[in-house]
């Protein structure tokens, strides 16, 4: 949260930490967007079924952009922040910073938070919007007539709720994707500056990653964020399907396409830590084995070769729990990870995108036979 969009919405009373603000600005910002079109199209008949091919109540893909993926793009801004600032604070609450460093990571910091509050950028992510929407009018618009524009011979014309559409509604949800990517831009840039620090990470960890482990958590608080896509995903396909009677299974590449590009989004900037933890993984192995060699050595020589003390008892003694925890903490550093992922962050992140894309399964077969189907895998 911050940055000049931020600033404008905080002096409106609708940005801030607050859940109720929340909700407000997820209330106003969608109704901004979509109410409009339906007054407009309204106004000039083109509301209802039966008045053009795609009429406004019937566009499935606008309802979605401005009723689900908006409000899941503004609400995963304030979840994402309530997620991040204790996150990064981890470095420094798990002395991961060393004294020496302590500069370097407050310059990370300052450097982030002075590119999030960058005016020209979103000045240029305006600027690029309002260009798309000349390529969307030109190579996007259905061909057939529907509530936003009417098909001519020197290229569509749009309507008044088309004029709001392409002017006002779409660049502010493309304006709220870019913002996100730059957002994500900045945390990748942020941890890449923090990964160039030498990190006091411990390979007996038991995240398996040093000590790293909180970064993986991030991947639950961009749950919104990939949900959002799938919404976008599913409302483009919904369109094709119920107007240009395109089969779902037509889209499975773009499907593939968007899970790939929401789990990169969220894990790609955990990359930059690979190089430090298999350097860790490497140091810990070799010293661990040593320390290893040592221990083995010694209970060996005390407990089968006559070096124990006389009347000395076996059962009860703690070497041989001491025995077991060198072996855990050497199974721990073999296993580490290289990057600060995990499997589960992975799955949750794949489920959110493909469940707004889920009831599209409906438009190959009944509901009744899907369940069948899913029952029978299930049991």
């Amino acid at each position: 949260m911050g940055g000049p969009l931020f600033q404008l919405l905080r002096r409106a009373h609708l940005a801030g930490d607050a859940p109720a603000l929340a909700r407000r600005r997820v209330v106003v910002i969608s109704l901004f967007l979509w109410l409009p079109l339906l007054i407009l199209s309204a106004l000039q008949g083109r509301l209802l079924p039966g008045t053009v091919a795609v009429p406004f109540l019937y566009d499935v893909e606008a309802h979605v952009r401005f009723l689900v993926a908006v409000p899941l793009l503004v609400l995963a801004e304030l979840v994402v922040h309530q997620r991040m600032r204790p996150v990064v604070a981890q470095f420094i609450n798990q002395q991961l910073i060393p004294e020496s460093a302590s500069s370097r990571f407050d310059a990370a910091v300052a450097s982030a938070l002075r590119l999030r509050n960058s005016v020209l950028t979103e000045v240029l992510m305006i600027a690029a919007v309002f260009g798309f929407g000349f390529v969307w009018r030109h190579y996007m618009v259905l061909d057939a007539a529907t509530w936003y524009a009417t098909p001519s011979a020197g290229g569509s014309k749009l309507t008044l709720a088309g004029d709001w559409y392409l002017f006002v509604s779409l660049p502010a949800t493309q304006f709220l994707l870019l913002r996100w990517y730059f957002r994500i831009f900045i945390w990748t840039r942020f941890l890449w500056r923090v990964s160039r620090i030498d990190l006091c990470l411990v390979p007996t960890h038991p995240d398996r990653t040093g000590g790293l482990g909180f970064l993986a958590n991030m991947a639950y608080a961009f749950v919104p964020l990939a949900a959002a896509h799938g919404a976008l995903l599913s409302g483009m396909i919904a369109s094709r399907i119920f107007f240009l009677g395109t089969p779902l299974p037509h889209f499975k590449a773009e499907i593939v396409v968007v899970v790939v590009l929401v789990v990169v989004l969220v894990f790609a900037p955990l990359t930059p830590f690979a190089p430090q933890l298999s350097r860790t993984k490497r140091k810990g192995v070799l010293e661990y084995g040593a320390l290893g060699q040592r221990y083995v050595r010694d209970f060996d020589t005390k407990w089968l070769r006559g070096g124990a003390l006389p009347n000395e008892p076996l059962l009860g003694t703690a070497d041989i729990q001491s025995l077991a925890d060198l072996a855990n903490s050497v199974e721990i550093i073999r296993s580490m990870l290289a990057i600060p992922i995990t499997k589960g962050g992975i799955v949750r992140l794949v489920v959110a995108t493909l469940v707004p894309v889920a009831p599209l399964l409906l438009t190959m077969m009944p509901a009744e036979e899907l369940l069948k189907r899913l029952l029978g895998v299930l049991f």
